[in-house]
């Protein structure tokens, strides 16, 4: 059983048991998140495809952590201007554990 589901603008493939980092949400570690925009939903009965959301459909998860992810680094320079400018950025995650679907 899989659902897609969508976060932070952002849509993911997700099945019980799986850890996932989506976009920061304002939660705790150890807090219940539920996620109702569940857009298709597969199971053993066949498939329920959303318009655009699956009725009655929500994803249930725990949150594990704050994290931040993969330092990204931008450097902006103009040749023959003494022009340069170096920064980084790393985008915050939470990471959670998908509890279960309900369809």
């Amino acid at each position: 059983m899989y659902a897609i589901i969508q976060t932070g603008g952002k849509q993911y493939k997700v099945e019980e048991g799986q850890i996932l980092d989506v976009e920061k949400l304002d939660v705790e570690a150890g807090d219940t998140v539920e996620f109702d925009q569940v857009k298709l939903v597969s199971n053993d009965n066949g498939l329920k495809v959303g318009q655009p959301t699956v009725d009655g459909a929500k994803v249930t998860a725990e949150a594990l952590d704050q994290v931040k992810g993969k330092k990204v680094i931008v450097f902006k320079y103009k040749p023959k201007n003494n022009y340069r400018n170096k920064n980084g950025h790393r985008q915050p995650y939470t990471r959670v554990r998908i509890k279960s679907i309900e369809a």
